[in-house]
């Protein structure tokens, strides 16, 4: 059954009418917002106790930082409520603290391991500290003290697995909450001068019916470069970055046990032998701008499994984030356009090196590892194949070197050699170039260089595929081949005005063994375009109509898609709520099938209820490809996402996400998946967490139930000990009876602690 939605113009012509009724909201008062603040401060006299109370005597002689602007949604309007940021330093630490007024009944606040709040009250220090804005860090801290932060570079955005060590503490008071912050200058990375000038903002997160950020500094949102526009703090004098050794060892032991034979009614539950490993790693600073980190016998696995995606009409292999402790010094160094240094590529190292360097304008970046299970990837034209082709020396190098505000030229050279034969090179040039306020030009080539290796048993799930015209297989028979690939785009960022024209192509003979390329012999063209309007009365805080077209070829000129659509967005006044409507069409080609007439309409929003409540949900409609089966269906995709806060301190997050196909003619059904999955996280205190997973998985019928005990010092000290259970429904052979089995179990803990020298 079709299900009737409006289509999007109709849509988006209701929502803009919409908009413009409703209550009004309030002018604000003539106010004089500044850009580019500066502020010169002192060292610290006497000691700051990190408890959130600011009652010591050092911050009264501190610098201070007022006069905040709403940076968003407004455009440096006059806050709704009063924030103060202090700085200032010592010998070993930077101090920052918050006054934050506000209604302490409204002020929403999760007790949560740090990185894990979502939806809260918090507020955020942003450090340039080479003031050249190629990367950043960003500290936040919520009303109870949780941490979160990340790091951001002008290549990928924000990167949320970065981890740092350094201390909070908050104090909610009968007129709002204050936060204390030390970062010591052991954790930073930044130039070895005798007086520091340092880019600096000062943001406040405000979560209400409207989400509202604060800042120090005015923003100019026609200014692409919003690190640029950041303010400066002067004199910090005679500090030095990290410099010394750390050492992180770690203990695990782990007992696992499997089912022997799921096939077989008779079959066993084995228990292995229980297992224990040391482990070690450790980074020493070189000096203020090198820095080299070592580990053996790692321990790399997850302690959480990455949430299932649903993979059923993917052709493609999935990509999942970075969360694993080594590859967080110096990631944004690795960073590219085309992803050319995907780190879960060095999948099970033994021993594995890296060094990462920065000085005057340059940065450089250089990773050694020994794998003992390596990913082989083998991009074709409509799909991706992965296998396990054992041991392999992975060497990564690295080099950047940025030129003014917002512009960078790089090189990355990749090479994997595997043992008993066969070798994959990537070398690649890119480069961000700002030409003008509004406007930026990126791009990155790139060359790889293939020597396959030779393995017959590996041969025989691939030895019939074929590509380049026929000028290569895919089996592992040490075929020799290069290839090229690049991408350029054009942008235009503002507050009102955005798109992006983009074409990226990649041959048929590219292949990378450490990037993420999963698709190889195309080229793409595409444009997007959006426009955002900000209503000022009304109940919608913005409307953003969207356009975009996207069209591919292969090497030999076919057609391989043609897409084009129209979508809006809305944000609205009430409950931090948005929505978005879009309607899609298009062609496609698969294994020499043509499909005309593919469609798309969807709709989805969420919004945080109440403080306790928050939910996304998605909902799609079309007619798509059944990609394995070369069939076209009727296809309905749902997903839905909550976040739950029953307590202020237990956090309940269900999701669940529904893939369905019917043949367009018959109805029969093509393919289903449906994953259900919830985390239930309990804190008992900023050390101390208690989480359960449970997830199902109903196209592999199957379920994951993971228990786990947390107790952390700091972002690495931290001990663990918990299980994981797989539950499969097995069907038995003799009388086709269904039953539900543990297949895998394993038990685990790990102590690790880091030692700094």
């Amino acid at each position: 059954m079709k299900i009737p939605l409006f289509p999007a113009p109709i849509a988006a012509a209701l929502i803009v009418l919409l908009g413009l009724s409703g209550p009004a909201i309030s002018t604000p008062k003539e106010f004089n917002p500044v850009f580019l603040p500066s502020l010169e401060i002192g060292k610290a006299l006497g000691e700051i106790k990190i408890d959130g109370k600011l009652d010591d005597a050092a911050w009264r002689q501190a610098g201070v930082a007022d006069d905040f602007v709403e940076r968003y949604p407004g455009k440096n309007l006059r806050p709704d409520v009063r924030t103060q940021a202090f700085i200032t330093y010592d010998d070993q630490n930077l101090y920052v603290a918050f006054n934050c007024s506000d209604d302490p009944s409204k002020i929403r606040a999760t007790m949560c391991q740090r990185d894990q709040f979502d939806g809260d009250d918090a507020v955020c220090l942003l450090i340039d500290t080479y003031g050249n804005a190629a990367w950043a860090y960003e500290f936040f801290v919520n009303p109870y003290g949780v941490q979160k932060d990340y790091l951001w570079s002008n290549v990928m955005g924000e990167d949320e697995s970065f981890d740092l060590v350094w201390r909070s503490a908050s104090q909610i008071n009968d007129s709002g909450y204050q936060v204390e912050m030390a970062i010591p200058f052991a954790s930073m990375r930044f130039p070895n001068r005798d007086v520091q000038t340092w880019k600096i903002d000062f943001w406040r997160d405000h979560p209400r019916e409207s989400f509202k950020q604060y800042s120090w500094a005015a923003y100019n949102q026609d200014d692409q470069c919003w690190v640029c526009q950041w303010g400066t703090v002067n004199g910090i004098r005679n500090v030095k970055p990290g410099k010394g050794l750390e050492v992180l060892p770690s203990m695990v032991g782990n007992k696992s046990g499997q089912l022997s034979d799921p096939s077989n009614p008779d079959s066993r539950f084995v228990n292995e032998s229980g297992d224990a490993e040391l482990s070690v790693g450790a980074k020493y600073s070189l000096s203020s701008d090198l820095t080299v980190e070592t580990t053996y016998n790692p321990d790399f696995s997850q302690i959480e499994a990455d949430a299932a995606q649903i993979d059923v009409n993917s052709t493609i292999a999935l990509l999942y984030p970075e969360r694993r402790p080594f590859f967080q010094e110096g990631s944004d160094i690795f960073r590219t356009l085309f992803n050319s240094f995907y780190t879960r590529t060095v999948n099970d190292p033994q021993f594995a090196f890296k060094a990462t360097g920065r000085h005057d304008g340059y940065s450089i970046g250089f990773m050694s590892a020994y794998d003992e299970n390596t990913p082989y990837m083998i991009s074709l034209e409509e799909r991706g194949i992965i296998v396990n082709t054992g041991k392999s020396a992975v060497n990564v190098l690295r080099g950047i070197r940025s030129l003014g505000d917002n512009n960078r030229v790089g090189f990355i050279v990749s090479d994997r050699r595997f043992d008993g034969g066969g070798y994959g090179t990537v070398v690649a040039v890119d480069g961000d170039m700002r030409l003008s306020p509004m406007y930026s030009a990126v791009g990155q080539f790139i060359m790889s260089y293939t020597r396959e290796p030779e393995d017959s048993s590996l041969s025989e799930s691939v030895s019939p595929i074929i590509f380049d015209n026929g000028k290569h297989s895919a089996a592992f028979d040490g075929e020799y081949y290069s290839g090229g690939a690049f991408i350029t785009q054009l942008r235009r960022r503002a507050r009102n005005w955005n798109f992006t024209i983009d074409y990226n192509q990649v041959a048929p003979s590219y292949r990378t063994e450490t990037g993420y390329d999963p698709w190889n012999d195309y080229r793409n063209f595409s444009i997007y375009s959006t426009y955002n309007f900000y209503p000022t009365k009304g109940i919608f805080e913005h409307i953003s109509p969207q356009v975009f077209t996207e069209n591919r070829w292969n090497f030999n000129d076919e057609k391989k898609w043609t897409h084009a659509g129209f979508n809006v967005e809305s944000g609205f006044r009430v409950a931090q709520a948005n929505i978005g409507l879009s309607y899609n069409v298009g062609n496609e080609k698969w294994g020499g099938v043509e499909f005309h007439d593919l469609w798309t309409s969807s709709i989805y929003g969420g919004a945080w209820l109440t403080s306790k409540i928050g939910m996304s949900l998605e909902f799609d409609y079309g007619a798509n490809v059944a990609r394995w089966l070369l069939r076209k269906g009727k296809e309905l995709a749902m997903s839905a996402e909550f976040e739950l806060k029953p307590l202020d301190r237990l956090v309940i997050e269900p999701a669940l996400s529904y893939l369905k196909s019917q043949d367009a003619s018959t109805n029969e059904e093509l393919f289903k998946q449906f994953i259900w999955r919830t985390r239930f996280q309990f804190q008992a205190n900023r050390q101390l967490s208690i989480r359960l997973v449970t997830q199902y998985n109903d196209y592999s019928m199957n379920w994951d139930i993971d228990p786990l005990m947390t107790y952390r010092i700091s972002s690495f000290s931290v001990f663990y000990i918990g299980s994981t259970h797989d539950i499969t429904e097995l069907t038995r052979p003799i009388d086709s009876h269904k039953v539900w089995e543990q297949t895998y179990r394993q038990y685990f803990m790990k102590l690790q602690y880091l030692i700094r020298i």
